[in-house]
């Protein structure tokens, strides 16, 4: 039989082209990618492991690329580990890589705990050999020491100091009549299964100073998570909580930051008291309640998703307080920033308790969401009224709300933006400190509360309205 010339012409371009891509490119000059050139690893809790990250290897050649080596200097005795296309460091030899194909090479680190009890850095280097070609990825870390206390009991009275940061794993529980205090300048790293429940005491005595306030966040610290909401559960004041104290804390990122059920035993002392405290970020509440007591002084609930939800009665009392939201990429704003009620539906039944709330020199603000400006603050009632009362207040309503109450002598800012600052929604940057020609300034009543927020002194004159006095 015989075979037309142009068939075996290609027949013949067919078998080199497939021999081509099967060949191995040998030139140093191959075109090859690396996406990084170095992985930094935020603070890493000595023991408790990092996140993993990761680069490519991009062969971008019309034919297989072989690595050599992929070498983690540091060898064995390296706190970072290395992984490529399933095979485990420190070095991973002859990697094959498909014509214009990659691997990725994972990147893990775990810090080994010394006597320091300030960050230290820990670095390496990856070598990527090609070719007769070096390619190298800087590694660097920091580690920190930490107390660890994984399903922690506190069965007796205890103090923590700041001379480590504490990361709670599991679970934190504080029994019925004890007392954990925590002093100032401590840090709570909590993980993401492991809430703090509270039947006993919880203390917390944070001071002005940045440093010296007492911090509540997840134990993620990389990025993008260490901004995300829900990073850690929240802590929850059961029944028998009794005496909560918060000076100058901070409580980032939380499900729940505080949520509290029932009365105090010792009642009418509150069940938890807030002062100059910082509230942000919590995906689901910042304050959420259910026939309990706060009393909350200069305090800032902000960005989360249900800010101040006092449920189902109880006694509250919130002075020089700012409650506002903003929609942005972390939490849309479609829930009033204040809800106030005396009952809950249980099967479409409204169970109802007694209920006291007064909120004094005030801001009640939202912007960006889904709610128009008569349901950013709500008070609902169920039967009888309920003694509600707003008294020299900045809300974002058109009309005092329904069902609550207006002292004769005070000065109410309905719907008059309160000039904060700064608010960069894209940066994630909220400043709440007020603007010069803010409304909110000089509108406060007396209240006998002399400081702000900052720690900075209120005038003996009429104060600011809000968390903040400009100064």
């Amino acid at each position: 039989m015989k075979i037309p010339p142009g068939f075996l012409i290609l027949s013949l371009s067919i078998v080199l082209f497939a021999c081509k891509k099967e060949s191995f490119i040998t030139s140093p000059d191959a075109l090859v990618t690396v996406t990084a050139d170095s992985l930094k690893y935020d603070t890493v809790f000595t023991t408790a492991g990092s996140v993993t990250q990761f680069f490519k290897i991009i062969n971008e050649n019309e034919q297989k690329l072989k690595i050599s080596s992929i070498k983690l200097m540091g060898g064995t005795t390296s706190p970072f580990k290395i992984n490529a296309d399933g095979y485990i460091g420190p070095e991973i030899d002859n990697l094959d890589i498909a014509p214009n194909d990659s691997t990725y090479v994972f990147v893990s680190v775990v810090i080994n705990q010394t006597t320091s009890n300030l960050p230290f850095i820990v670095q390496d280097s990856i070598k990527i050999s090609y070719n007769g070609t070096d390619h190298w990825v800087q590694l660097e870390a920091w580690g920190q020491n930490a107390h660890f206390l994984r399903n922690k009991q506190i069965s007796v009275d205890e103090t923590w100091t700041n001379d480590l940061p504490y990361v709670v794993l599991g679970s934190l529980h504080i029994a019925p009549g004890k007392i954990l205090t925590i002093d100032k300048g401590c840090r709570v790293y909590v993980h993401g299964d492991a809430p703090i429940i509270v039947d006993g005491t919880l203390r917390v005595n944070g001071q002005m100073d940045s440093v010296d306030r007492v911090y509540f966040r997840g134990d993620r610290l990389d990025d993008p998570y260490k901004d995300f909401p829900a990073s850690w559960p929240g802590i929850f004041f059961t029944t028998t909580s009794k005496d909560n104290l918060f000076n100058y804390a901070v409580l980032k990122n939380a499900y729940q930051a505080i949520a509290a059920q029932d009365p105090a035993p010792n009642s009418p002392t509150p069940k938890v008291t807030l002062n100059e405290c910082i509230i942000d970020n919590a995906y689901d509440a910042g304050v959420i309640t259910l026939n309990s007591s706060v009393y909350a002084t200069n305090c800032l609930i902000s960005n989360c998703g249900k800010n101040l939800y006092l449920l189902k009665g109880g006694d509250y009392q919130f002075i020089h307080c700012t409650v506002a939201s903003y929609s942005n990429n972390f939490i849309l704003h479609k829930n009033p920033v204040l809800l106030v009620t005396n009952y809950v539906n249980v099967n479409g039944v409204p169970q109802t308790a007694s209920l006291t709330a007064s909120f004094e020199n005030c801001i009640f603000w939202g912007e960006g969401g889904l709610l128009d400006d008569s349901d950013e603050v709500k008070v609902a009632i169920s039967g009888a009224n309920a003694p509600v009362t707003f008294n020299n207040d900045l809300l974002k309503v058109n009309g005092l709300p329904a069902n609550s109450t207006l002292n004769s002598t005070s000065v109410q800012l309905m719907n008059q933006n309160p000039l904060f600052q700064n608010i960069d929604i894209s940066k994630n940057y909220y400043d709440f400190h007020l603007q010069t020609g803010s409304p909110a300034k000089d509108k406060g009543a007396a209240t006998g509360v002399i400081i702000d927020l900052d720690g900075k002194p209120r005038p003996s004159g009429p104060p600011d309205i809000g968390c903040y006095e400009r100064q």
